[in-house]
């Protein structure tokens, strides 16, 4: 399982991932899901994987094959984030028809979604969830905000604090206790995370952190939330339904 969430505010992109991966109570592996594809001044990309690993790597490794051939139509030349979550879109196609057949001899099924964002120079940061079948929707004022994998334990922070005006800190904190959530509620969603935060124009990745177990500010934030949570529902007035 894994869970991933993204984040589209005024100031910018947010993306946060985990690295676990699991088969099965003995076979659970450590491998990053994010994707980072960037031009320094021209465009940043990043992909967020969700699924089997063998079709969400060899999806993203081909995406950045493209990127080394000049020439050829790829997610350094695509003119803007539509024709890029397209291209993307068309990769996993191209997947499908190569591998589907053959996996389903092994009773392995095509799972594989994707979150992807960015800007590209002259427009706005977009924001897409990119789907098996390699159709795509993007992100609105409305739903400014993408999950993948086990999204339902991180969900409710989301809801109640995602909205105008935020920081990009502050988006990465919600993010980061949507994350806390869901590994408090399952075990096979877990450290370390990739953290990215794309600052609105700047056309370079500058904030990207890895955090494992030592990392403090995370330790902190997970302690001083479960202690808070505490503190108002033991505030709480007990039901006075019976008295």
């Amino acid at each position: 399982m894994t869970y991933c969430v993204a984040v589209k505010c005024e100031t910018g992109l947010v993306f946060l991932s985990d690295s676990r991966t699991n088969a099965g109570v003995d076979q659970v592996g450590t491998f990053r899901k994010m994707h980072v594809f960037e031009v320094p001044g021209e465009r940043v990309m990043v992909l967020l994987t969700a699924g089997n690993l063998g079709i969400s790597q060899s999806i993203a490794s081909g995406l950045r094959a493209h990127m080394a051939k000049p020439g050829e139509r790829s997610l350094a030349s695509a003119p803007n984030m539509f024709s890029a979550a397209k291209a993307v879109g068309d990769a996993v196609r191209r997947t499908y028809q190569r591998d589907a057949e053959s996996l389903k001899t092994f009773d392995i099924e095509f799972n594989v979604s994707f979150i992807f964002g960015g800007q590209v120079k002259g427009e706005e940061p977009r924001l897409f969830h990119i789907y098996a079948a390699g159709n795509f929707v993007e992100a609105t004022a409305e739903t400014p905000y993408f999950q993948l994998g086990e999204s339902k334990y991180g969900k409710p922070i989301l809801d109640r604090v995602i909205g105008t005006g935020l920081s990009l800190d502050e988006v990465a904190k919600c993010c980061l206790i949507s994350m806390d959530s869901t590994m408090k509620s399952n075990l096979s969603v877990g450290l370390p995370l990739d953290l990215l935060c794309y600052e609105r124009d700047s056309l370079r990745v500058t904030r990207h952190k890895l955090i494992d177990g030592k990392d403090a500010y995370f330790a902190s934030i997970r302690e001083r939330w479960a202690q808070q949570l505490r503190k108002v529902f033991n505030e709480l007035p007990a039901p006075g339904y019976w008295s």
